[in-house]
């Protein structure tokens, strides 16, 4: 588990999750792979747009610099975006094994050029970059993988486990994933074994979740039920999400939460279950196909 405190300027941390911005809720629009289908991050380059590092090898340390840039469909760099959740661009990496995650955001210039600083061990890293350009049609997760110098001691898959522990708090998982289904996760906090009941607003959210599939990792964006300030939604100690796995197989979940001025990350790894059965037809029924394709959300 990484505390993503005292890294200085990035302002590391969240993955945005908002009731409005992204879809991984059915009907909304947003990342590619929403609705169970194919997995943001997996390309380069989408939609005309491109993200380009300034350096595919990078040296392992405290607070690396790094340095890229979106290019656009005309080949120059991105200048104009949307803010989502309040910032231009989210910017996440993490070690092929999973380990070592981070959730930053990048400061740009006029020029188009952002930079960043990471806590990097070596071993073969990807980058992803959430982003809505302007003019586009919606958000674009690109992904490139980047290599970082040195030995390289690859970390075995943490097992699956409901319950995740950084410091004094716990994080508790309820909910399953199911292939090409909405499932409900909830994640419920505590501290010193009491519920937090006084979670603080991030980036317009008590709790910002991201899912990798292992063996790819294909990026989901899911996001929580409610946000602060609605009404109805409590600040913890749950807090829901709505996930589309698009397929069978093992993933790895990270939640960002904020309380008493500090972000937090819980790390989880959650196999599917199996989907459920479509049900057997009443008698007389004629349609053809019923079989046992999956349901739900796409």
């Amino acid at each position: 588990m990484q505390n993503h405190t005292g890294h200085g300027s990035h302002d590391n941390h969240t993955i945005h999750a908002d009731h409005d911005a992204h879809g991984a809720h059915a009907g909304h629009g947003g990342h590619t792979g929403h609705g169970g289908g194919r997995p943001g991050g997996l390309s380069v380059s989408e939609g005309g747009y491109t993200l380009e590092v300034d350096s595919p090898v990078l040296a392992a340390g405290a607070r690396q610099h790094v340095g890229f840039r979106v290019t656009g469909p005309d080949g120059r760099p991105v200048t104009d975006f949307v803010a989502e959740h309040e910032k231009e661009l989210h910017f996440i990496a993490v070690r092929r094994d999973t380990a070592g995650f981070q959730h930053v955001h990048p400061v740009r210039d006029e020029k188009g050029d952002w930079s960043t600083e990471l806590d990097l061990e070596p071993g073969d890293w990807r980058f992803f970059t959430d982003i809505h350009p302007a003019g586009h049609d919606g958000t674009l997760t690109l992904g490139i993988d980047v290599a970082v110098a040195g030995p390289y001691a690859p970390r075995p898959l943490p097992e699956a486990a409901r319950t995740a522990r950084i410091g004094e708090y716990g994080v508790t998982l309820d909910g399953v994933l199911v292939p090409g289904e909405a499932s409900e996760l909830t994640l419920t906090v505590s501290r010193n074994d009491r519920p937090v009941t006084d979670l603080e607003p991030y980036l317009a959210a008590y709790g910002h979740l991201v899912a990798l599939r292992v063996g790819d990792l294909g990026y989901l964006h899911v996001h929580p039920e409610g946000h602060p300030g609605d009404g109805v939604t409590a600040p913890g100690p749950g807090i829901s999400f709505m996930a589309v796995a698009p397929t069978a197989g093992t993933y790895r979940l990270y939640l960002d939460f904020q309380h008493d001025g500090v972000v937090r990350t819980a790390e989880f790894t959650v196999r599917t279950a199996e989907a459920a059965p479509a049900p057997a037809p009443a008698h007389g029924d004629h349609h053809q196909g019923h079989g046992h394709g999956h349901h739900g959300h796409h």
